[in-house]
């Protein structure tokens, strides 16, 4: 799924630079950066093959929540760092990369995407990692403070493609109830 990021499709041509563009950061710099990438992606390439798809569904199903409301703030993005550090032991530069990844393919992919990702997910996922999750999901909602009714629907369709019953989709929901929009609503009204 990340391929496409790391490794160039043969026969792709690279974009032509314009003479007109932004001057360029000093070399080092560049070749920090470069090296930096390369050291993660070196050790994405070292994870059993079951493990990367593990990370990267997870990390995409976080980013699908994220953009539920179509943008992804700095808060939702330091959440998926967050829940990818704790729940699936990979230190932060490589969290950081795996979610601007997987925040790139919410943006751009979608639709179908989000479904066959998620099924993915359920499928190779235990039932600790997918509640760990759903709870992920609820949490990055909840990064702003609010979670709006666009982000409760995706929550709802998240739970069902990862078949929680709805139980299971309350219990998770209770914890975050002061979040939810429609909560607060009611508040402000009362």
């Amino acid at each position: 799924m990340f391929d496409r990021f790391l490794r160039p499709k043969l026969g792709t041509p690279e974009p032509m630079s314009s003479p007109q563009h932004e001057p360029r950061p000093p070399a080092t710099s560049a070749e920090g950066d470069t090296a930096t990438v390369r050291r993660i992606v070196a050790k994405l390439e070292e994870m059993p093959p079951q493990r990367a798809r593990l990370i990267a569904s997870a990390a995409y199903t976080l980013a699908r929540a994220a953009h539920a409301d179509l943008a992804i703030s700095d808060e939702e993005t330091a959440a998926i760092e967050r829940e990818l550090q704790a729940h699936h032991e990979i230190d932060e530069a490589t969290a950081v990369l795996v979610t601007e990844m997987a925040k790139l393919q919410a943006k751009t992919v979608g639709g179908t995407e989000d479904y066959v990702v998620t099924r993915e997910f359920k499928a190779i996922a235990t039932e600790a990692q997918r509640l760990d999750v759903m709870r992920a999901c609820f949490a990055i909602g909840a990064a702003n403070g609010t979670i709006s009714a666009e982000e409760s629907a995706i929550l709802n369709q998240i739970a069902s493609e990862l078949r929680f019953d709805d139980a299971q989709l309350n219990e998770i929901r209770s914890v975050f109830h002061d979040q939810l929009s429609s909560v607060q609503q009611i508040r402000r009204v009362t």
